[in-house]
């Protein structure tokens, strides 16, 4: 738990200042069984990212990286767009989880591509995912035929925007993925193999573990997690935007991860840390229009606070400010000798 000290404790940061600007920011409204406030927001807006970031995790953790999430995200989400859209009738509920199941078909071909150039050609992570990264957004914009295909589906309404017991529904799905994901790789080896084969791939494959497959396996799931999401993102807005859709996503992903303690050089992880980087990721945009941030300096405001963050985790720098605080001044000679008398 020490190591969430820094980034739980920048997150109380955040939520305060909102308060000093916004004093009805913690208000939480029950409106026709629906929670509706600031908070609740936040949660539905962190919810794609901590998806995509899950999987970007697990990829870390094998020393992998995936910049192509982004680009599944709109694959996804225009997939399922199109397919809705030329459904006779868009509020059959079969219908959309055809659409949907589709799609995520297609992100699970695509993360096994990516698994297939790391894990059995040998090409490095950042270039086999990049070009993925690169072509995905071609292959969106070719299954929107460079368009905004807009849908009018209830039932695909729900997936982003849509409640459940009160609570949003990709809120739900996406606590439902976390979980079972935190179980499986916490409550059995899996967690530990990965972590072997992010500390050495060759090393662990001599001592019988199967690395390809793992690493394959790990791509696969991150992209499935970006499939998630970008149905999650499209339904919100019931429309699919190939060149717009998670654009730039794959980056906060990283970043969450990061904040989350997980190291870029594999190994160790942290699922849950990874989720309260990506609530700190959304409530830092939140506080950008809270405190009224103005728009030309809105990524320069994002980037020092995400720099005092990973220097205030940074365990090193912290010791060199320790070492830096000047040493208190010794009492005179005669003062010593009268508090020992």
């Amino acid at each position: 738990m020490k190591r969430f000290a820094w980034p739980a404790a920048v997150l109380i940061v955040l939520l305060v200042t909102n308060v000093f600007f916004s004093p009805g920011f913690f208000g939480i409204e029950l409106r026709g069984g629906h929670l509706y406030g600031s908070t609740v927001d936040i949660l539905r807006a962190a919810a794609p990212l901590a998806l995509v970031a899950l999987g970007m995790t697990l990829v870390i953790a094998t020393g992998g990286i995936d910049l192509s999430v982004g680009a599944v995200v709109a694959i996804a989400g225009a997939l399922a767009c199109l397919r809705i859209s030329g459904l006779a009738d868009q509020g059959s509920v079969a219908g959309v989880l055809l659409a949907a199941g589709l799609a995520l078909a297609l992100s699970l071909v695509l993360g096994a591509w990516n698994g297939f150039l790391v894990a059995v050609v040998g090409i490095q992570p950042i270039i086999a995912t990049l070009i993925l990264m690169v072509a995905g957004r071609g292959l969106a914009q070719l299954i929107t035929d460079g368009q905004i295909i807009t849908v009018n589906s209830g039932p695909y309404k729900m997936i982003g925007a849509g409640y459940w017991l009160g609570l949003p529904l990709c809120v739900l799905i996406a606590a439902a993925v976390i979980a079972l994901s935190a179980v499986l790789v916490r409550r059995s080896a899996l967690g530990m193999l990965l972590e072997a084969v992010g500390g050495n791939a060759e090393a662990s494959r001599l001592t019988g573990i199967r690395s390809r497959r793992l690493i394959l396996g790990v791509y696969v799931f991150a992209a499935v997690c970006a499939g998630i999401a970008g149905l999650m993102i499209s339904s919100n807005v019931s429309s699919a935007d190939g060149n717009n859709a998670g654009l730039l996503i794959e980056l906060d992903a990283i970043l969450a991860v990061v904040i989350g303690g997980t190291s870029l050089s594999g190994g160790r992880f942290s699922i849950a840390g990874t989720v309260l980087g990506a609530v700190i990721i959304k409530t830092l945009d939140i506080t950008i229009y809270t405190v009224g941030v103005p728009p030309e300096v809105t990524l320069l405001f994002k980037a020092i606070v995400v720099i005092v963050l990973c220097l205030a985790q940074s365990a090193k720098f912290r010791a060199a400010l320790r070492r830096r605080r000047p040493a208190p001044l010794a009492a005179p000679a005669n003062e010593q000798e009268r508090v020992r008398a």
